[in-house]
C-alpha cells in the first residue's frame, strides 16, 4: 500500500511539468532586456515631469521596439513562470548602465539604502 501511494505521488509530482505555455510571439530574452531598459528610462522620466502620462511612454516604448503589449505581457509572464527573468533583468541593469553611466552609482545607492533586494532578484 505504501508503495503504492508513494508511486501515486510521485506519478503527480512528475506529470505537472510545465505551469505555461511557451507564447506564439515569445519576445527573444535580448530585445526583452533593451525593452525592460527602456521602460525603466521612460519611468524615471516620468518622475521628472509629473504631469506627463506613463501610459504613452510605455505605448511609445512598446512602439519602438515594434511590440504589441498583449506580447510583451504573455512573454513576460513567461519568464516570470520559468524562472527566467532575473537574468533577463541583470542585462536590462546593464543596459541601463551603458545608456546612463550615473545610474550605476544611483543603483548602488539604493541598494546600501535598502539592503533588501527586490522580490524579482531573490
Amino acid at each position: 500500500m505504501k508503495k503504492l501511494i508513494f508511486i501515486f505521488v510521485m506519478l503527480c509530482m512528475f506529470s505537472c511539468g510545465d505551469y505555461i505555455d511557451k507564447p506564439k510571439n515569445l519576445i527573444e530574452p535580448e530585445p526583452m532586456a533593451e525593452i525592460l531598459a527602456d521602460l525603466a528610462l521612460a519611468d524615471q522620466a516620468i518622475m521628472i515631469y509629473q504631469n506627463k502620462n506613463l501610459e504613452a511612454g510605455t505605448r511609445f516604448v512598446l512602439k519602438s521596439h515594434k511590440v504589441k503589449s498583449e506580447d510583451f505581457i504573455e512573454s513576460f509572464k513567461y519568464y516570470v513562470v520559468k524562472d527566467k527573468m532575473k537574468d533577463i533583468a541583470e542585462e536590462a541593469k546593464k543596459i541601463v548602465v551603458k545608456k546612463d553611466p550615473k545610474a550605476d552609482q544611483y543603483i548602488k545607492n539604493k541598494l546600501k539604502n535598502n539592503p533588501m533586494p527586490p522580490a524579482l532578484s531573490r
